[in-house]
Order: C-alpha cells, then structure tokens, then sequence
C-alpha cells in the first residue's frame, strides 16, 4: 500500500498555514503531510494523512475524513468542557453569594430581634405614659368638678 500512495504538492517536509492549524502526528512525533490517492481506483482522489517519512514509513494512516470528524468532536467536546468550566465558576460565585446572603440575613434577623424588643418597650412605655395622662386628667377633672361644687 505504501507504494500507491504518493506525496502531493510540496515535499512532505513542507508546511501550508492550513496544515499548523491542523497537525496530525506519525508515530515518530512528527507531523504527518496531507496526501491525496493517485492510483486509480474507488478511493482515488481520497485525501488521507501518512507518514513524513514515505516511503520508510512507520505505518501511520488515518483518512483525511476521519481526522476531521474526530478533530470536530474534540472542537465540540473542549467547547463543552469550556461551558461546564465557566458554570461551574458561576456556580461557585452564586454559592459564595448564597453564603454571604445567608450571614447578612442572620445578622438582619438580629437587628429585626432587637428592633422588636425596643418597640415592645416604647409601645409599654406609651402606655404607661398614656395611663399615668388618664390619672391626671382624671384628677384635674376631679378638682376642677370639686371647684364648681363648692
């Protein structure tokens, strides 16, 4: 097989700006040419990926097709991993808010709690200040009654 399959373009050494935003790797860590079939045949024209070092090749193949699927899963899956990244910040601010919401509650519950005990005394405080108004009035409407009927 590796005698029907030929480099197109450039060396196999040579890179387009298309190929570094894609780079597939041989099994010696090198870059792997984009190649095209030759021969005739049902996959003549068919793209694929190969070795850099054709025809002492290390037996790296992978059809230019599934590279790109599997490159658009791991485009999808990293794009996923992004997402689930950034809720899961949003998730830990919300939680931290949650927690400071939680404590300034608490300490308004208290104010409320205070508040509360100091209205009770005002409110008792009026009363009795309303009550100690009745006796008086009382009285004076009692002496200014004993007046006139004297």
């Amino acid at each position: 097989m590796a005698t029907s399959h030929e480099s197109s373009g450039n060396s196999s050494r040579s890179r387009s700006m298309s190929d570094q935003q894609c780079q597939v790797m041989c099994y010696h860590g090198e870059i792997a040419p984009l190649r095209e079939v030759k021969y005739n045949g049902p996959t003549y024209g068919k793209k694929f990926y190969g070795c850099s070092y054709w025809p002492r090749t290390c037996g790296y193949f992978k059809w230019a097709d599934e590279v790109h699927e599997i490159r658009d899963m791991q485009m999808r899956l990293l794009e996923k991993d992004t997402e689930i990244a950034e809720l899961e910040m949003e998730k830990g601010f919300l939680e931290d808010k949650i927690k400071r919401l939680k404590e300034t509650k608490l300490k308004l519950d208290d104010v409320v709690e205070e508040l509360s005990i100091e209205n009770s005394e005002i409110r008792e405080g009026l009363y009795a200040a309303k009550a100690d108004k009745r006796v008086i009035l009382g009285l004076a409407l009692s002496w200014i009654f004993s007046c006139f009927m004297c």
